[in-house]
């Protein structure tokens, strides 16, 4: 029987200290081999070119234990590292019900903040089974593997700590679906492009003032979004349709755009756009970005005039929510694979469907509602959330690294 089938197999913990270079894993067991061990478990971390080797074995015949440790101190003296092995009886303790991803982003990201995050992991009885950097830049992410408690009361605990410390926490539960196929469904206005869409056609109507007051209004939640999308539209009434490729020209993609949609793609992700602005944008955007989904409010156009009024189905709060689960069903992606992106009010119900919801540098009334926040201006750190780190990003952009 193995030692992780029985607590009560003596094993040792075979403990590498030093400068890391090839070879010195496959020189460790190769040392190990000659004393006929069982490997039960092994751990390895590089940090800044140092390198920590665990490996837990079971241990020799009593005869054979001294020197065991006496090669292995040898042959770590060889190659100037330094050995630690400690006797002790079974495998790890088994991990605690209640697994979690804790994603941690910060721009830098301090001691302080880490601290107060590892903390409040402890005081809602979690525990930290391992700690990896996901990337260096533009942010610093981190992920925490957590086990012990259940995911939703510790996403709830880490949103308060982490709006008080001021970085930016995502939990996930842990599980094979995270590696599954999803769909990532953002909103454009604000979170995919910089602007917003009908402030841009309102300059070239001499408006801007009224529309951007009304849209203030309600991406605060403070007015109807269907009753305030006809009052804006209708100030646009008479501009003529050439407007339409000025203003596609004017759009500016937020930093990271063309990143986070090139990875997912090549990973083998779907990706949407809803929108509450113009399919006269968002269809040239889902060409230009090889998007599989896209779907907006249309501007009506008469005789090569706007006519200050939408036509067809409205894309608002609800409707948003209603176009992600119908992404999901064409897509063949459960809505608990689904993740969506948006920064405003009329985001909320969309973000909650989703299976995460992320508030990207959103609204307060967003940020508390959303499951996790990001308040950076990258918007390809949302990769780092799926547990997709910078390397990986890095290869399937075929090895050239992205620029912002």
């Amino acid at each position: 029987m193995s030692a992780s089938q029985n607590s009560d197999v003596p094993t040792l913990l075979v403990k590498i200290f030093g400068k890391d270079r090839p070879g010195i894993t496959a020189g460790l067991f190769d040392t190990l081999a000659a004393f006929s061990v069982d490997v039960v478990d092994i751990e390895q971390v590089v940090s800044r070119g140092r390198l920590v080797l665990c490996a837990l074995v079971t241990e020799p015949t009593v005869t054979s234990q001294g020197e065991l440790r006496a090669t292995v101190h040898s042959w770590a003296e060889s190659l100037k590292l330094q050995a630690e092995i400690i006797s002790g009886t079974g495998d790890n303790r088994p991990r605690g019900h209640g697994r979690s991803h804790v994603t941690v982003l910060g721009h830098p990201l301090t001691a302080e903040q880490t601290a107060a995050i590892a903390a409040r992991i402890a005081g809602a009885g979690g525990n930290i089974d391992r700690i990896f950097r996901l990337a260096k830049y533009p942010v610093t992410a981190v992920e925490f593997a957590v086990s012990g408690c259940e995911t939703e009361p510790l996403r709830t605990a880490l949103a308060t700590e982490a709006h008080r410390v001021g970085v930016d926490v995502a939990v996930v539960s842990a599980g094979l679906h995270r590696r599954a196929q999803r769909l990532v469904v953002m909103d454009v206005d604000s979170t995919l492009i910089q602007d917003e869409v009908i402030e841009l056609f309102a300059a070239h109507a001499g408006c801007e003032e009224e529309v951007a007051e009304v849209t203030a209004a309600a991406m605060r939640g403070e007015l109807d979004f269907e009753q305030s999308l006809h009052a804006r539209v209708a100030l646009l009434a008479g501009l003529d349709a050439s407007v339409v490729d000025k203003v596609r020209a004017e759009v500016r993609l937020t930093s990271g755009a063309r990143t986070l949609i090139r990875t997912l793609k090549r990973l083998g992700y779907q990706v949407g756009v809803v929108s509450g602005g113009f399919t006269q944008v968002t269809d040239d955007l889902k060409e230009r970005l090889g998007l599989d989904f896209a779907q907006a409010n249309t501007l009506e156009i008469v005789d090569g005039k706007l006519t200050g009024r939408v036509t067809g189905e409205i894309v608002d709060r609800a409707g948003k929510a209603r176009l992600l689960r119908r992404f999901a069903a064409e897509a063949g992606v459960p809505l608990a694979q689904t993740v969506a992106i948006g920064d405003g009010a009329n985001d909320l119900d969309m973000l909650n469907a989703a299976g995460l919801g992320v508030a990207f540098n959103a609204k307060p009334v967003v940020r508390e509602a959303a499951h996790t926040a990001v308040n950076v201006p990258f918007l390809d750190t949302v990769l780092y959330l799926l547990g997709i780190t910078r390397e990986e990003v890095e290869a399937a952009d075929g090895g050239e690294v992205p620029s912002h």
